[in-house]
């Protein structure tokens, strides 16, 4: 056997042993937390953007991009994209472009056949013409994907660039290939160039290490990125471990780790999480709250499929470290109440948005299912 391999899946068997160390204080009970909602009967959505009408556009994983508008689910998709739809595959993040009410653009991330079984994740750009999403121009492809680990969260940063997230591909190794496009945080300009300014020249790649990230969003104060991380899931090829769900600040050409660590754990050389959730959350999308309703004010949120609730973090400067922050406290939202939680988004009427994930195969459907809802404050 490969003596760093070995000494790898030692440090994972050792590192299985010890008590979690970001386990988090209870941040208290907030008061009043409540949710109205908003639109019913989807097909597992998975993200979720706003536009400046304030209508809400709406991803399902099948391929359809769904618009409420005045609190109404529109009947007829904005558009529909010819996804592959296997497991964890299908049409994943969405981003309206800063520049919307002019342009009319709208990119979407999602997986698609490329000849016989082949499948890939690529981002395309749909233009709004009376209401509805035709020219669709596809902006960046060739990202590999299989069933599971596919990523893909995809914003407009503070800087006017595209981020998007994508999975390893269940291959751990690629990773830590800085060629590779799986197992990373990309940034690219809207036109599907590479920005001049990125940590490896000519590369998409921001940051890698990386297993499969769902979420991305930027501190409201500071503008540093965070994203959580889906943690290994007892795979053989990733050494049986299991749990080790982060949330990380993402900082540009930094190594988060994977495979060789997955957690807190790991060298020097790799950014450590501000938070380790074990046994596993299964994060999805992430927010920070900016409204004035709750004593919420930067706060972090992140989803919770497996985990069945809303995780509210709280944070703290730490200067001196080489992420700025740390995670002084958490409060779990609903949790049991709603079954898996996809994503949450900081709507701009200072409103949490969040939808339910029980149709995805994985849940239990409730009634109504899936859901858009809002949380709102009742005294």
């Amino acid at each position: 056997m490969n003596l760093r391999l070995l000494a790898m899946i030692l440090a994972a068997l050792l590192a299985a042993c010890r008590t979690n160390p970001t386990r988090l204080p209870a941040a208290g009970t907030t008061a009043g937390v409540a949710l109205d909602t908003v639109a019913t009967g989807l097909k597992v959505p998975w993200d979720l953007a706003f536009a400046p009408d304030e209508r809400i556009f709406v991803t399902e994983r099948d391929g359809r991009i769904r618009v409420v508008e005045r609190g109404v689910l529109r009947p007829e998709p904005w558009a529909t994209l010819a996804v592959s739809r296997r497991s964890e595959l299908g049409l994943m993040g969405i981003a309206l472009a800063p520049d919307f009410a002019r342009s009319g653009h709208v990119f979407v991330v999602g997986s698609f056949r490329t000849g016989g079984d082949s499948v890939e994740n690529r981002v395309y750009r749909l233009t709004e013409h009376n209401g509805r999403g035709g020219e669709q121009v596809m902006v960046l492809g060739g990202i590999r994907v299989a069933k599971y680990h596919a990523g893909a969260a995809l914003r407009f940063g503070p800087d006017g660039m595209l981020y998007l997230t994508t999975g390893d591909a269940t291959h751990p190794g690629t990773s830590q290939d800085s060629t590779a496009l799986t197992g990373k945080v990309l940034r690219l300009r809207p036109d599907g160039g590479v920005p001049a300014d990125n940590p490896i020249a000519g590369s998409y790649v921001y940051a890698r290490g990386v297993r499969n990230p769902q979420g991305l969003a930027w501190h409201p104060r500071t503008g540093h990125l965070f994203a959580p991380d889906h943690g290994p899931t007892r795979l053989p090829r990733e050494w049986f471990r299991a749990g080790r769900d982060e949330l990380n600040v993402i900082l540009p050409g930094a190594n988060y780790g994977w495979p060789e660590a997955s957690g807190d754990a790991g060298g020097p050389e790799f950014v450590r999480p501000l938070v380790e959730w074990t046994p596993a959350l299964a994060p999805g999308g992430m927010a920070f709250y900016t409204g004035t309703e709750f004593p919420w004010a930067g706060d972090a949120f992140v989803a919770g499929l497996r985990g069945q609730r809303l995780m509210r973090i709280v944070l703290q400067p730490a200067p001196g470290t080489r992420t700025g922050w740390r995670a002084a406290a958490a409060e779990p939202l609903f949790a049991g109440q709603l079954g898996r939680i996809r994503t949450v988004v900081m709507g701009p009427d200072g409103s949490l948005y969040l939808t339910t994930s029980n149709r995805d195969g994985r849940g239990t459907p409730r009634p109504g299912d899936d859901l858009l809802l809002r949380i709102v404050h009742r005294r």
